[in-house]
């Protein structure tokens, strides 16, 4: 059991390290916020001072465990590699962050990927987050004269959706397949060239 009130203050953090642990031993279909109290030592109206309801916690939850893959990238982003070879680094530390999760904790990312189903909102502020950071990288490459796009933001949305197959938890079940790495490659290098390909010439 969890001492979170031993210094005589339960925090939103003490109550989501709880409700992961939690959820990791039962998983979400019967956890509850009795159970995470309990784990707590405390009411289940203490929690909820925190949380308003069992799906405003599972969404913290997600949202907790999401930002933990998207955090790490951003020393990427702001990074002092070349554009190409910055964005080939934020892929490839993303796509190892998601395999490393699903083939080393299974039943934990079976967990998350189930909360994410009821949490479109906290999903959809994380693919705006990695996309905002693609695009970020992709930018940089337009000032330096690397990447010829027109827009940055519209560039990353298509690279994002490009590459889903082999960072998108819909696609968890195809990442042990041996020819995995060699998909990627053959897709980043399309990308690559098209980020980098001459601007056309409108017709006169």
């Amino acid at each position: 059991m969890y001492d979170a009130v031993s210094d005589g203050v339960l925090t939103r953090e003490k109550i989501l390290e709880a409700a992961e642990d939690v959820l990791r031993r039962f998983g979400p279909s019967k956890t509850t916020v009795v159970d995470v109290a309990r784990a707590l030592g405390v009411s289940h109206g203490s929690v909820y001072r925190h949380f308003p309801s069992k799906a405003a916690l599972r969404e913290a939850v997600l949202g907790r465990w999401l930002h933990r893959i998207s955090d790490p990238l951003e020393s990427i982003v702001r990074g002092k590699q070349p554009a190409p070879e910055r964005l080939r680094s934020w892929f490839d530390a993303l796509i190892a962050a998601k395999r490393r999760k699903y083939l080393n904790e299974a039943e934990l990312f079976a967990t998350y990927a189930g909360l994410a189903v009821d949490a479109r909102e906290v999903v959809k502020a994380h693919v705006d987050t990695l996309v905002d950071q693609i695009a970020r990288i992709i930018a940089d490459g337009m000032r330096s004269g690397v990447f010829t796009v027109k827009d940055a933001g519209t560039a990353a949305r298509s690279v994002f959706d490009a590459t889903a197959r082999f960072h998108n938890p819909a696609h968890a079940a195809e990442w042990s397949d041996p020819g995995i790495d060699a998909a990627f490659e053959g897709v980043w290098s399309l990308l690559r060239a098209a980020l980098s390909a001459p601007a056309t010439k409108g017709k006169k």
